[in-house]
């Protein structure tokens, strides 16, 4: 595959490891390269292309068989993901013909994919809602509770956040450019609380106040700070989606997304004129 900011090549002795290559800049996808009978699972409708032998199979859950097989089982696993602002269902590409065979997946909105091997960051990855892109089978998509009130209330992500669990890769995607931080043991960082895009399983997220009155009424950064206290790995977001929708339906205004005449002299006047009221 060809070299790119983000590229794996397989490992022969890790059973669950995939080829792959994350494409693009702003607007991000990941190609994933499948052996014979090797499969990745990816969020409902996040398929860009794949090879005619990949053979698609919609399932509930995560796909990684964490659940049991029965029924019941299955319904609390896929439960674990809409609770976390998933769809019910994962949708599971398996490679069923011979030789190499790729299938594309692509972020819904502008930023990064992160890729991640979860037994690098000792299993588990806490991080936002709605940021499970694809993985390899056998990922297991799961709810991380916030245990403290006002970090829950504060915290940007509220109570619940996806954890993510296995020894596999996992995709995740992050909103505008993405940027890791490595803490030592004690080592605090304060993050805009919308900017949290995930930590590792040893860091303490909790939240601190921003300053004194003043500086929470008119700066503009809220009242509270997410307080990210180390060891451990915490990646932060610089575009979060809820900011960059904010700023979009602000500029809209009351008319929606009609056309508003920026930039002309005689403004609704050449609306009328234009058809456009």
């Amino acid at each position: 595959m060809q070299n790119s900011p983000w590229h794996h090549a397989r490992n022969s002795q890790v059973s669950d490891d995939i080829d792959f290559a994350i494409k693009g800049e702003d607007l991000q996808f990941v190609e994933i390269e499948l052996d014979p009978c090797e499969s990745a699972v990816a969020e409902a409708g996040a398929m860009v292309w794949k090879d005619a032998c990949v053979d698609m199979q919609t399932v509930f859950g995560d796909g990684s068989g964490g659940e049991g097989g029965d029924f019941v089982g299955k319904l609390l696993g896929a439960g674990k993901r809409l609770v976390t602002g998933e769809s019910l269902f994962t949708t599971v590409f398996t490679h069923q013909g011979q030789g190499k065979a790729k299938v594309a997946f692509a972020s819904p909105t502008p930023g990064t994919i992160l890729p991640i091997k979860l037994d690098s960051v000792g299993g588990t990855l806490i991080c936002q809602k709605d940021s499970f892109l694809a993985a390899a089978r056998g990922v297991e998509i799961g709810v991380a509770f916030q245990q403290r009130m006002m970090t829950g209330l504060f915290g940007g992500e509220g109570f619940i956040m996806q954890k993510l669990s296995g020894d596999g890769w996992v995709f995740v995607q992050m909103g505008g450019t993405l940027v890791e931080r490595e803490l030592a043991p004690g080592e605090e960082l304060h993050v805009d609380t919308g900017c949290v895009a995930a930590y590792t399983s040893s860091v303490d997220m909790d939240v601190t106040r921003v300053g004194g009155v003043k500086t929470m009424l008119v700066a503009g950064e809220g009242v509270f700070f997410a307080r990210l206290r180390g060891p451990g790995k915490v990646w932060i977001q610089s575009l979060p989606f809820s900011r960059l929708a904010g700023r979009m339906l602000a500029a809209a205004g009351p008319r929606g997304g009609s056309n508003r005449g920026e930039g002309s002299v005689i403004g609704s006047l050449g609306d009328i004129v234009m058809g456009n009221n």
